[in-house]
């Protein structure tokens, strides 16, 4: 039966941007090299350079206030005047009780704010900033803050083991003529696709391998771009940059291409080969490094991904503001270049993979 369901976009009545940002990306790198020499005795193709892990004093609710603090800088608001903490992950510290209490409290937003956690799989980033959006937009509140973020997961051995990093980003979220970054619209494209999924008590992910491509990733973020598109009445020649969710290095570089997007747009957004795949974060994260060198005028399209499955495409026009703001926090490029390498042993040290009992 032919879908006759019309792409509806999302708009709020209120226009809204991003009038702050931050990153933050673990100074600790395991090479994929690393990881092929402990399982494939170092004959296995490796699918990227290298991910980042978290420190053994580091979670989702850690990396998440360094981020937040480097999105209020570039802000350069009172912390109590934002109304919503929402921050989104597949990897939160605890199973009942929210992350963003803490980072509420670690910022000084507490007491009255909203706060609550989203999960999403690799789009509970994204997901937060719709909702911040349509909070901002609708005149509840002046600003709010989203989260994406996450710590690497990936049963050992396992291709996630390659890939399944740490990092994420922060966005504040107010009134358009405040913004770095007027947001111009979003669409949203989800259906029941099991393509990635983790049972209640099962430590580790699991995953379709081949049918996480065609049927998940590949449709849903070529469905809601191409929503997006018409219902802006733009094409792909419009965008300057473009930045999709990067499981890998080859998903992102084949859905660019089959949208008709060219390899320059989203260059400067694929952090993949240096970093992993930083699940919530990954493309926000994407998003923080090309608005570290975006220029007035110029057009960004975000497209994200989450396993189960769903994709949220995002189009932002970046305003004169950005100079000005972005020169106030760490650039993600100043995350990336602080580095230290780990081995496997330190790698399964820090992230718990050896227990005693």
């Amino acid at each position: 039966m032919e879908n006759k369901i019309k792409a509806k976009m999302m708009k709020p009545s209120r226009p809204v941007g991003i009038i702050g940002y931050g990153a933050y990306v673990p100074r600790y790198r395991l090479p994929a090299s690393e990881v092929s020499r402990i399982w494939r005795g170092g004959l296995q193709l490796e699918p990227i350079q290298e991910k980042s892990v978290p420190g053994i004093d580091e979670d989702v609710v850690t990396m998440s206030v360094e981020a937040s603090r480097n999105a209020l800088m570039r802000a350069d608001i009172d912390s109590q005047e934002i109304r919503a903490v929402w921050v989104g992950s597949e990897s939160h510290p605890y199973a009942v009780k929210p992350s963003s209490t803490i980072v509420a409290e670690a910022l000084g937003i507490t007491p009255y704010t909203q706060a609550a956690d989203f999960e999403f799989a690799c789009k509970a980033g994204s997901e937060a900033i719709v909702a911040a959006m349509a909070l901002v937009g609708s005149k509840m509140g002046n600003y709010a803050l989203a989260v994406g973020m996450d710590t690497a997961q990936g049963k050992p051995g396992d291709a996630l083991e390659y890939t399944a990093a740490a990092g994420g980003a922060a966005f504040i979220i107010g009134p358009a003529n405040e913004s770095l970054a007027e947001i111009e619209g979003v669409l949203s494209y989800v259906t029941d696709t099991p393509d990635f999924w983790r049972r209640e008590n099962q430590k580790y992910p699991e995953h379709g391998g081949r049918f996480t491509g065609q049927p998940a990733y590949f449709k849903h973020i070529v469905n809601s771009v191409t929503g997006l598109l018409a219902e802006l009445e733009t094409t792909p020649e419009d965008y300057d940059f473009v930045v999709f969710h990067q499981p890998n290095t080859k998903f992102p570089k084949r859905v660019a291409k089959d949208l008709g997007f060219s390899a320059s747009q989203f260059k400067t957004g694929l952090l993949s080969p240096r970093i992993g795949n930083t699940y919530a974060g990954s493309s926000l994260i994407g998003l923080t490094a090309v608005l570290d060198q975006a220029k007035s005028g110029n057009r960004i399209l975000m497209a994200s991904f989450g396993s189960g499955a769903g994709s949220d495409a995002i189009s932002f026009k970046v305003t004169d503001q950005i100079l000005e703001r972005r020169s106030k926090a760490l650039t993600t490029e100043d995350y990336l270049n602080r580095r230290t390498q780990i081995d496997y042993a330190e790698y399964v040290r820090m992230r718990g993979k050896i227990t005693l009992k």
